[in-house]
């Protein structure tokens, strides 16, 4: 079978420094073939490269369907990137731009390649296609109106609108809970038998790509350390490095380790409700996003919130952190009720501190670590002086375990896992009592995200914290949680102890989500 994509000896270097070396990759038509490993591997590197999509300069043989790609001119390449690449990237708001519609994104993808314009029962057809609900009503939407599951199948929607040959997905069901990131594989792997559409697929999802891929890369340092079959691979590595990434994976069915005690309430949440206006012309005034909601979180302990994307979990972490609104219900803290969210003073801010999923976006581009860490005290505690605020920043990080050199990088000079620890970092250093954590690790390799957890969960040894944890992944749940509520349409619909929720689940949602996660 004619290889769609070839590469032989491939290797990139930046600035003179070795990147990748030896890759060695073959894709047939309507075959998946994996990359696999930590941040910084190479993944996609290996991805992007060949196709002049990253800073890097080729060497080796890249070859597209017979043609060699190293030393194409740029026109050339972007000519063939139209017509035979669709790409799904990793981060689905940056992926899109921000100041146009979703039905604009989608005119534009199919058009690439040379196609008409389209109209709009085929644009619904689309979204209907990557699992969206009410896709006419997402069509005049721009991306930040979206969940971040809606953004990623947008993009998806977007990556095979002009029918590639070949689809570059990176990371592409990362932002999803697991029931919607079974369907999405589930598409995309159809899609690629039916049509013969060869797909190269980076994932940190090891139990994904044991059951969707054909052929899996363990890619260390720039280097393939392991090469094969997918399932083999993902059951039984024979290297090191791989045994690693596969004990990081949270599991269902692992053994549970204690977590720390949980002291006194703290804080009580009671018949919280949040809506928002709907735009005009759409039927009904409002959408309710939480309903209702009502629950505790003890010193010491942690709560995750699991659920669907667009469930209301983002939202009702928001509402109580008072970072996002609420339309009624109160937010207790020690038996006290905190005001809503214009009303409330420093100190009660300083009380929750968020740490959200991506930390590329949410730490300033333009600052070095050191700043970003001390920047909450200038407001949060004002109290403390200038000389006492670097020194602050210095001992967080080094409870994040990060060296002192890394307060003078920005973040594009920082990893994933490095970013994200300086980002902890930052909302520690007010000295909270309580963190929330927004899909914390989603968009972390196993490795690096499993370092994370153990970080938190050390923290919150040591300093008492409670943690509110937002996750559509039911195994991290388990993992290090004390208690599991689950959501629905804006309503928890059980709640108990990790435990017990999976030997004997009662609401459906919950089933749902556990045989999607098995």
């Amino acid at each position: 079978m004619t290889a769609i994509l070839h590469l032989s000896k491939f290797a990139a270097t930046i600035a003179g420094n070795q990147l990748l070396s030896g890759i060695d990759l073959e894709i047939a038509a309507g075959e998946i073939v994996a990359l696999a490993g930590a941040s910084g591997s190479g993944k996609s590197l290996t991805a992007m490269t060949p196709f002049g999509l990253s800073p890097a300069k080729a060497s080796g043989s890249s070859k597209l369907e017979g043609e060699e790609l190293v030393g194409l001119p740029e026109a050339k390449l972007s000519k063939l990137r139209s017509e035979k690449i669709g790409f799904v990237f990793q981060q689905p708001l940056t992926a899109l731009t921000p100041h146009r519609r979703v039905d604009q994104h989608l005119q534009e993808a199919a058009s690439q390649a040379g196609g008409a314009r389209l109209e709009t029962p085929a644009l619904i057809a689309m979204l209907t296609q990557v699992g969206i609900n009410d896709p006419e009503g997402k069509l005049r939407q721009y991306p930040h109106r979206l969940s971040g599951g809606e953004r990623q199948r947008v993009v998806i929607a977007c990556a095979i609108a002009h029918g590639p040959k070949l689809l570059i997905a990176d990371e592409p069901t990362s932002a999803l809970d697991a029931s919607l990131r079974r369907e999405i594989m589930d598409l995309l792997t159809g899609l690629c038998r039916d049509r013969g559409m060869a797909m190269l697929l980076v994932s940190h999802d090891l139990a994904s790509v044991e059951r969707d891929a054909d052929r899996l890369l363990l890619l260390k340092d720039g280097q393939v350390v392991e090469h094969g079959e997918a399932l083999h691979i993902a059951q039984k590595p024979s290297s090191e490095y791989g045994r690693a990434l596969m004990a990081a994976t949270p599991k269902l069915g692992e053994k549970l380790t204690p977590l720390s005690p949980v002291g006194e309430a703290l804080l009580a949440a009671k018949n919280l409700s949040v809506r928002f206006k709907k735009k005009p012309g759409w039927r009904g005034g409002y959408l309710g996003a939480v309903k209702g909601v009502s629950l505790q979180l003890a010193q010491g302990e942690t709560l995750a919130i699991v659920g669907g994307s667009g469930s209301g979990k983002s939202t009702l972490g928001r509402a109580i952190a008072g970072i996002g609104p609420l339309t009624s219900g109160e937010v207790g803290w020690r038996g006290e009720v905190l005001p809503g969210r214009k009303g409330r003073t420093t100190e009660h801010r300083r009380l929750i501190q968020p740490v959200f999923q991506d930390p590329a976006a949410s730490l300033d581009p333009r600052w070095m670590a050191a700043s970003s860490i001390e920047e909450p005290l200038h407001r949060l505690r004002p109290d403390i002086a200038p000389d006492q605020r670097t020194d602050i920043s210095a001992a967080m990080l080094s409870a994040v375990e990060l060296s002192p050199d890394c307060a003078h990088r920005r973040p594009d000079q920082l990893s994933g896992g490095q970013a994200q620890r300086v980002a902890i970092a930052r909302a520690l250093s007010s000295e909270p009592e309580m963190l929330l954590l927004d899909e914390a690790t989603s968009a972390l390799d196993p490795l690096v995200a499993d370092s994370i957890v153990r970080l938190l969960l050390k923290l919150q040894a040591e300093r008492g914290l409670s943690m509110l944890l937002i996750t559509h992944d039911l195994a991290l749940a388990r993992r290090c949680a004390h208690r599991i509520a689950v959501m629905e349409a804006g309503e928890i619909v059980e709640m108990a102890g990790r435990e017990e929720l999976f030997a004997n689940p009662k609401a459906e949602a919950t089933r749902r989500l556990i045989a999607a996660s098995g």
